[in-house]
């Protein structure tokens, strides 16, 4: 084949896709299919450079011929498929999935600057992706992550920084992807999070106070129980019950709202009863004899050793273990345990 009939194909393809662009909207799905078949006959043989044009072209169109953008999309020059995996909304779920999978690290970069990604892209990319892949998809706003897919780019993030970053900081991510990421992240990825999304601080420094007894910077958490002090008082005067509030203090991780109600219940002081729930070097039965002293349900206690545990939880046999030994203590032994820690507290003995 001359140069010169190659030439006139390109020639001949740019006009015929000047002709299709010109309103491609107003053309019928069958008129679309007999631009496809000539646009796609034209461009199996034409160089690089003109099909990555056609390509350019074609990519952001709503209306494009669906077997030329799928053909461009398996092209194996990411100069020609790069343009319309990452824009054409003529790709289906099934299409970049083929295209994704085992198809080198430029496919999957195009793919994760798209628009919008299912979760099932989305668990491809973070599970063959390489770190550039990882960074762009965790930025993209219009990802969405199945809950083993956020577990799996928190896992992937642990050695690097800046990926780290970007998914603490998406709007998306659950508690419990953030507590994890926390607690495997470093110092310098908690200080830009704190930085970054002030709102965030609060958080940041609550988890690493849970697992750590540190706040970012590496002081010592000192807390405030204000705010949790005015809270109960208002939650006594309107005369509602206290446990449910105490149960969504626990699921929701207030800390504070948590440790300064079972301090009310006890009549202890908040950084005694901060303490015995905080100590997690020993699984002793001070929490649990507390508990059972404010005399509270199961589904309640549950919730409370979850949080005192941070963002992994009990296990199942844990739970099942620790709900077998809370419904076998007494009462009366719970409020003497209790008993000893007011008299301590009040000889200003405030050490366990």
């Amino acid at each position: 084949m001359s140069a010169g009939s190659a030439d006139q194909r390109v020639n001949i393809l740019r006009r015929v896709t000047d002709l299709f662009m010109v309103g491609p909207d107003k053309y019928s799905e069958i008129q679309v299919e007999v631009f496809g078949d000539v646009i796609g006959r034209l461009a199996e043989q034409i160089e690089i450079k003109a099909r990555a044009e056609l390509a350019v072209r074609l990519a952001p169109l709503k209306n494009a011929p669906v077997n030329v953008v799928r053909s461009l999309a398996h092209d194996p020059s990411i100069e020609v498929a790069g343009p319309v995996l990452s824009q054409s909304p003529r790709l289906s779920e099934q299409d970049l999935l083929a295209c994704a999978d085992g198809n080198g690290q430029g496919k999957l970069l195009a793919i994760s600057k798209r628009a919008s990604i299912s979760e099932a892209i989305s668990d491809l990319l973070v599970a063959q992706g390489d770190y550039e892949v990882l960074r762009s998809v965790a930025r993209n706003e219009g990802a969405r992550f199945s809950r083993a897919g956020y577990g799996t780019l928190v896992e992937r993030s642990i050695d690097d920084e800046e990926l780290a970053v970007s998914v603490g900081l998406r709007k998306d991510i659950s508690k419990e992807h953030f507590h994890a990421l926390i607690s495997r992240a470093s110092e310098a990825v908690s200080k830009k999070l704190a930085a970054d999304n002030p709102a965030m601080a609060d958080e940041v420094n609550r988890v690493l106070s849970e697992l750590t007894g540190r706040a970012v910077g590496g002081g010592k958490i000192v807390r405030d129980y204000t705010r949790a002090r005015d809270n109960f008082e208002a939650l006594q005067k309107s005369g509602k019950p206290i446990e449910p509030a105490l149960q969504q203090f626990a699921a929701v991780g207030q800390f504070e709202e948590t440790i300064y109600t079972i301090a009310a219940l006890c009549r202890l002081q908040p950084d005694v009863v901060e303490r015995i729930v905080g100590d997690k070097h020993s699984d002793n039965d001070a929490t649990l004899l507390l508990l059972k002293a404010a005399k509270l349900e199961w589904p309640t206690v549950k919730l409370i050793l979850n949080m005192r545990r941070g963002s992994a939880g009990m296990s199942p046999q844990a739970a099942v273990e620790a709900a077998h030994q809370y419904s076998r203590m007494q009462f009366a032994t719970a409020q003497r345990v209790v008993r000893f820690y007011q008299v301590r507290q009040a000889s200003g003995d405030k050490a366990q």
